[in-house]
């Protein structure tokens, strides 16, 4: 790929730390869900970058191991910067920062995708970038190509040649054998060729573009602050840049935004949408707002909801840090039962050279987490988490909680069981990793040797959200295949592979 500049990249690698806290960090943050990426673009302001390394920060929490900026100006034209890390660590620096100017900027944070994708590589860092005969554009994207196999290996017999390992590479090879005529009607053309879950942001000299797939299964909203336009993952990253909300991109469209304003067109056949559900359970941040209603507020809602479904005489619910909070104050507001900050989270992991045992690699979970030992002695201890997906962490909580003294431990989990693996942007282990796929509910129980386990119910998660009659069997409202296993659109990779998709009852 021609026409970019990209700042060296040797000095900004990772250093190799025979150990780290971080890694040990990441170890007890194991059984949890990953987002894959989080996106941001802004046009119209000056030094557009700056405010995309805002936008981003605001995002971390959906992708942690690397970040990306592309921005143009009209005399220097289209530079990037790619880098391992933290947006705090990189996209903070002048230095930096100044060698990215101009008044339109797109960004990108990533994780790595679970399989056999392999550790990240910078060459898999977005936004990507190629120049087209109109000039150039880059992409950012929020999501899974589900048929990115097949549409790779058709690509590189008709002579395409990939830079990386991503299946959001397509998109843009896709885009250079498009006949259409200008870079948007490219970009849809190339997005009715993929399959899966896609939210994007795509810059041109002129123009910000942002789409969503038909189901509007990631999320993508629109703000606006001064003269100029954001897209962003999630609002919460619209108010660190002081952004007015506009509305969410709706799901099968393309807003196209230039110095004339925001052009809205529907380029995919009409669909009934299906926005993934855990973005309301863990994915976003609880400041957020989906669909008019506050994440927090739908989180508590759970826990209300969990607390009508499966009581248990208790002390004290303690929620374990940080995502199961909310779902712990709804318990304790519903219940009766006084809530309290029973473990609490080190905020302040870092990296620091130490020799490795045997004895310090078993902290994993104690570095990050501490149990009040004051509050739990005694106490039958009701213990509110997101989910659960290999169990291994939950274990250890409860190891910690009886060694503080508790008199019972239960768990009451914010969301059905995990039972099958997410192809739609989010790090799923293969599912015979998953409890929830080998185990009834009274056998994890036992696996994870607590008093009670009880999730709350699928039609109760329902609920919360804001569907009072819960769940459409014949239509459900959201994707929820992580816990049914009905995929609104069919893994075609992965069926290749030989992946059994739930029979329809």
């Amino acid at each position: 790929m021609t026409g970019i500049r990209s700042c060296p990249l040797s000095k900004h690698m990772p250093p190799a730390h025979p150990f780290d806290f971080d890694a040990m960090a990441d170890d007890a943050d194991a059984d949890k869900l990953k987002e894959e990426c989080g996106i941001f673009g802004v046009i119209g302001l000056t030094d557009a970058a700056n405010f995309v390394a805002l936008g981003l920060h605001a995002l971390q929490h959906r992708g942690q191991e690397a970040g990306g900026i592309v921005c143009h100006a009209p005399e220097q034209g289209f530079n990037s910067a790619r880098r391992f890390g933290y947006v705090r660590d990189n996209f903070t620096k002048q230095s930096l920062m100044e060698t990215l100017p101009g008044p339109l900027s797109i960004g990108h944070v990533r994780y790595s995708t679970a399989g056999s994708k392999g550790p990240t590589q910078i060459r898999d860092v977005q936004p990507f970038f190629g120049e087209f005969a109109m000039g150039g554009a880059a992409i950012a994207h929020n999501g899974n190509i589900t048929n990115a196999n097949a549409l790779r290996r058709e690509l590189i017999e008709r002579g395409s040649i990939f830079q990386s390992s991503s299946d959001s590479e397509c998109i843009i090879h896709l885009m250079a054998r498009s006949l259409q005529r200008t870079i948007p009607e490219r970009m849809e053309d190339a997005l009715r060729r993929v399959e899966g879950a896609f939210s994007v942001v795509a810059m041109t000299r002129s123009k910000l573009i942002g789409v969503r797939d038909p189901l509007g299964v990631r999320p993508l909203v629109l703000g606006q602050v001064g003269d100029g336009w954001v897209l962003s993952s999630e609002t919460c990253a619209l108010d660190i840049i002081g952004a007015k909300f506009v509305r969410e991109v709706a799901p099968g469209e393309m807003v196209v935004i230039s110095e004339q304003g925001v052009e809205s067109q529907f380029p995919f056949r009409p669909q009934k949408p299906r926005f993934c559900i855990f973005e309301h359970v863990y994915f976003s941040r609880p400041d957020s707002i989906i669909g008019g209603r506050s994440v927090y507020e739908t989180r508590r809602q759970i826990g209300v909801e969990l607390a009508r479904e499966a009581p248990v005489d208790a002390d004290i619910v303690c929620p374990v840090p940080d995502s199961g909070t909310p779902a712990a104050i709804g318990y304790s507001q519903e219940s009766g039962i006084p809530y309290a900050m029973g473990i609490i989270r080190n905020q302040y992991m870092g990296r620091t050279f130490i020799e490795p045992t045997e004895q310090i690699r078993n902290m994993g979970v104690r570095l990050k987490l501490n149990v009040n030992r004051a509050l739990i002695q005694g106490k039958r201890v009701i213990l509110v988490d997101d989910s659960v997906v290999r169990g291994t962490t939950s274990r250890k909580i409860k190891e910690m909680i009886l060694d503080a003294g508790a008199a019972e431990v239960h768990f009451r989990i914010a969301s059905p069981p995990t039972a099958w693996p997410c192809f739609y942007g989010v790090d799923t282990p293969q599912r015979e990793k998953l409890l929830a796929a080998t185990m009834s509910e009274d056998e994890m129980r036992d696996h994870l040797q607590v008093d009670s386990l009880r999730f709350v119910s699928l039609d109760g998660l329902y609920r919360a959200v804001g569907e009072a009659s819960g769940r459409k069997a014949d239509c459900p409202q959201y994707c929820d295949a992580c816990f049914s296993g009905e995929y609104p659109v069919a893994p075609s990779d992965m069926i290749e592979q030989g992946f059994e998709i739930k029979a329809a009852e």
